[in-house]
């Protein structure tokens, strides 16, 4: 097994995970490398004590929906073993977005939070945390990846999946230069920041049901209750508040107690009269990719015997489902030797 070539994936978000996955299940051997401290990127569950409950925040990806055929059997798969389920339907909006027409269809969550996603698909499969990839070299059998705890690690192909500006800071960093074509494209993709604010209450909240809430004008964009949505215990509340691209722009390294203040005042209807108990602010810079590449997947010969390929949920599709399905692409292009650009 040692003598197997290895196909290093860099990220342990879906992407990274639906491409680990698809590779792993088709006998290959596969390293997944991540700088955070477990698996998931922006199917990110926290808790947070109060008292003697534990409260439990979805602060990055709030729900998906699935409409390719592939994307959903993996959903009905995460059904099956009880880590995804149906939240909703439909959710009401108020400001811009309030008595716009609008598609109904099921709103998946993760029935123990979205990073309960994540850990399912990491099951098996070998994932090191806590290792930023700091330097990819080209060799003879591929590549060499250095991180900055030291270790070294030898791949025959890499799958990078973080945001698109990190790779190519880390592809800059390490000396190397794309395609012209394909440099241009990776360069065009952006991504909207976002201010997240976890905010406990000691009663119920004033979010409707089904708990969430496509909320506005700017400074705040969404609104859910974790207690409704079924992660957190009855008596507290555990509601997520997402600021708006304009707002997450703007204040994106304003003080914490400053952006928590404008965004509770914003969302003072949806917290109903409970108290505040606690806040924690998250930054999410890399949020929601505004401009795409125009594929699933992209792909650089960039070693003599070894592969570059990125995925991520900015290649065709802001979305989890995109995510996944770009991860899947890239992996599916391990397999069977072929690509797109």
């Amino acid at each position: 097994m040692t003598d197997t070539p290895l196909t290093l994936i860099v990220g342990a978000g879906l992407s990274g995970l639906a491409a680990a996955r698809t590779l792993h299940d088709a006998g290959r051997r596969v390293l997944v490398l991540d700088k955070g401290r477990g698996v998931g990127g922006r199917l990110a569950t926290r808790r947070v004590e109060v008292g003697e409950s534990t409260l439990r925040f979805d602060h990055g990806a709030q729900y998906f929906t699935a409409r390719d055929p592939d994307f959903r059997a993996a959903v009905e798969s995460w059904q099956e073993a009880d880590v995804a389920d149906v939240w909703a339907d439909d959710f009401p909006a108020t400001g811009e977005r309030a008595g716009k027409p609008h598609a109904h269809y099921p709103r998946f969550r993760g029935t123990d939070g979205m990073a309960g996603i994540a850990k399912h698909l990491a099951a098996g499969l070998e994932v090191e945390s806590g290792l930023r990839v700091m330097k990819l070299t080209p060799d003879a059998d591929g590549w060499l990846v250095e991180c900055d705890t030291g270790e070294q690690f030898h791949a025959a192909d890499l799958i990078l999946t973080p945001p698109v500006p990190q790779c190519l800071a880390l592809l800059s960093d390490s000396g190397l230069t794309l395609d012209d074509g394909l440099l241009t494209g990776l360069q065009k993709v952006e991504f909207a920041p976002c201010l997240a604010v976890m905010v406990t209450l000691d009663g119920p909240s004033g979010v409707l049901a089904p708990g969430g809430v496509f909320a506005g004008p700017e400074p705040i964009s969404w609104v859910a209750d974790n207690t409704q949505k079924g992660l957190s215990p009855v008596g507290h509340s555990a509601v997520t508040v997402h600021a708006g691209p304009e707002f997450s722009r703007a204040h994106y390294k304003t003080d914490e107690t400053a952006v928590t203040a404008a965004l509770l005042d914003a969302t003072r209807e949806y917290l109903g009269s409970s108290a505040v108990v606690t806040t924690k602010l998250h930054r999410w810079l890399y949020s929601l990719p505004t401009v795409v590449y125009p594929a699933r997947h992209a792909e650089w010969f960039g070693s003599p015997s070894g592969r570059v390929l990125f995925a991520g949920d900015a290649f065709e599709g802001p979305s989890i489902e995109g995510a996944y399905l770009s991860g899947r692409s890239a992996a599916a292009a391990l397999l069977h030797g072929t690509g797109t650009t």
